[in-house]
């Protein structure tokens, strides 16, 4: 039998499949479409290669998702891939929408009707785990309690909408068809293997670079830090113990406001690779016009998968973010191979800063 990873070449699925096979015999079939995003040298540091199989596809294609299933005997799907960018679903949302909605029906469909086929046993044990975000429920107010499970959704972008909808299509699925779904809805993450148009990667490479920080608005925009390993771990256990049906919160309760994750980065490189001028880091930030419809906090309350499952993060964010700088500075030829012209024109055009 076989776990089926989809998305598996991103920033969180690879995280997750590398632990995975490092710790567990079990093998993991990796379904993804190898947009720019994802990186099938990613799976060069595997310590167990023949526990992973990579698979070119769509998520949304469901003959190819059929035969993955049937064929490798899978007996849990973890859904991982999505268009995940909000700045991207600003500017062109009809990927999003097609990815993260159709796709997912898609999925869904071939999962219900191989599901459906199984014997009684393996039938109760199968398992849909649904990776989402904490965007689906909206900006908080300053003093608003941190998101709970139960917390309406109220999605502000054409990414944390089209998410919303496939969490309501999960549930639907639960619902009417009893099929054994999970969703985990995590704060933001950080941490090795990150693309960089993400805050802390950008930040990293731009900074090297001499290139300007940019900053939206007044950079008091607040959200909660999730190391990304911890965000593993949250998942094994939800994966193994967590009831069907049921939604859970994975947050790193470490809200910070995006100029301090800004300003403590370049501390941080201060230290560790100081600029030949002398000067801060800090000297490079620059604030740009802030974008469309801009969540102003998120926060996440983390206490159902606390008390149910034993989850709690290790990482505080200042080690945690200080572990992350090192990974970068020590993966140079990663972040080459990521980048590529596309990047550099998408990050001009968003951000109004040259890149040369």
């Amino acid at each position: 039998m076989a776990i089926l990873v989809t998305g598996g070449a991103g920033f969180i699925g690879t995280n997750f499949i590398l632990d995975w096979t490092a710790t567990e015999a079990e093998p993991v079939v990796n379904l993804d479409l190898l947009t720019y995003a994802g990186h099938p040298g990613n799976f060069e540091r595997l310590a167990h290669p023949e526990r992973h199989l990579l698979v070119r596809g769509d998520l949304g294609d469901r003959e190819l998702a059929a035969d993955l299933l049937a064929r490798h005997r899978v007996r849990a799907v973890l859904n991982f891939a999505a268009e995940s960018h909000v700045d991207r679903s600003i500017l062109g949302p009809a990927e999003f929408i097609r990815t993260n909605i159709v796709g997912v029906f898609n999925l869904l469909e071939a999962v219900r009707e191989y599901w459906a086929g199984l014997p009684d046993a393996p039938r109760a044990a199968f398992r849909f785990l649904q990776v989402s975000t904490d965007e689906v429920f909206g900006a908080l107010t300053p003093e608003a309690p941190a998101f709970t499970e139960t917390t309406p959704y109220a999605p502000n972008s054409p990414y944390s909408a089209s998410k919303a909808a496939a969490d309501h299509l999960v549930r639907a699925y639960r619902h009417t068809y009893d099929l054994p779904t999970l969703t985990t809805n995590c704060s933001n993450n950080y941490g090795p293997f990150q693309f960089p148009e993400k805050l802390v990667p950008l930040l990293i490479v731009n900074a090297l670079e001499g290139r300007p920080l940019p900053v939206y608005g007044d950079g008091l925009q607040r959200r909660d830090w999730l190391h990304v390993s911890d965000h593993v771990a949250a998942l094994r256990l939800v994966l193994a113990a967590g009831r069907p049906g049921e939604t859970y919160n994975i947050g790193g309760g470490q809200e910070k406001a995006n100029l301090e994750v800004v300003e403590g980065l370049c501390d941080l490189l201060d230290r560790r690779r100081p600029r030949p001028d002398g000067r801060s880091y800090r000297s490079q930030v620059t604030h740009v016009a802030d974008r469309p419809g801009h969540d102003r906090r998120y926060a996440v309350n983390a206490d159902k998968i606390q008390a149910e499952l034993g989850w709690r993060p290790k990482h505080d964010f200042q080690s945690g973010l200080a572990a992350t700088v090192e990974w970068y500075l020590a993966e140079t030829g990663w972040l080459e191979n990521v980048r590529s012209g596309g990047y550099r024109d998408w990050i001009s055009k968003q951000y109004g800063v040259a890149y040369d």
